[in-house]
C-alpha cells in the first residue's frame, strides 16, 4: 500500500462554471460540484483522508483536467486516467458498475441493482450513486429513473441534462 503524503488539487474551468478536482499519487479521487465553494473539497478530504494536507498542484492535475476538457468538448468517450476511489465495499461495487455504462447509453437505478445481483437494493444503489466522489468520470449522470426521467444529480439537473445532450442521449 502506498503511503500518501498530500492530496493534490486544482480548479477546473469550463464555460460558465468551475469545479475543484483532487488526486492522490494513486489517481483521481474527487471531482466536485460545479460552482461549489472550496470548502466542499476540503470537507470531503478531511473525512476521507484525515490529516493529509491539500496541496494545490496544477502540474499533477493536468492529465485529469485535460481528459475532462476533452470529454466536455465531445472529443473523449472513455476516461483513462487512474482513479483512487474511497468508499464502502457496496459503494465501490456500484461505482465500478457505473463505469460499465457506455458513453451515450443510460440505465435505471433498478438496472444497476440487478447487475449487482441485488434487485431489492434500489434505494441503496441510489444512495451510493449520490455519494459518487468523481462526477463525470464515474458516469452517474447516465442513471435515470425507471420511467426514463431525469432524477437527482449532485452536479445539478442542468449539468446532468447538458452531459446527456453531449452524449447524444437527449
Amino acid at each position: 500500500m502506498i503511503t500518501l503524503s498530500s492530496i493534490y488539487w486544482t480548479t477546473f474551468h469550463h464555460d460558465t462554471w468551475q469545479l475543484h478536482m483532487a488526486a492522490t499519487d494513486e489517481g483521481l479521487c474527487y471531482v466536485g460540484t460545479p460552482n461549489a465553494p472550496f470548502t466542499e473539497l476540503a470537507s470531503w478530504v478531511q473525512k476521507r483522508f484525515p490529516g493529509l494536507p491539500l496541496e494545490q498542484n496544477d502540474t499533477v492535475m493536468t492529465p485529469y483536467c485535460e481528459e475532462l476538457s476533452q470529454y466536455l468538448s465531445g472529443q473523449l468517450q472513455q476516461f483513462g486516467q487512474p482513479l483512487h476511489l474511497i468508499g464502502t465495499p457496496f459503494q465501490m461495487s456500484v461505482w465500478k458498475e457505473l463505469q460499465h455504462i457506455p458513453h451515450g447509453r443510460t440505465c435505471s437505478y433498478s438496472d444497476v441493482a440487478a447487475q449487482l445481483g441485488k434487485e431489492k437494493a434500489v434505494r441503496a444503489v441510489g444512495t451510493a450513486i449520490g455519494a459518487n466522489p468523481v462526477l463525470f468520470v464515474v458516469p452517474c449522470h447516465r442513471v435515470l429513473g425507471k420511467d426514463g426521467s431525469l432524477t437527482g444529480y449532485r452536479g445539478g439537473m442542468d449539468v446532468k441534462e447538458m452531459l446527456l445532450k453531449l452524449e447524444g442521449v437527449l
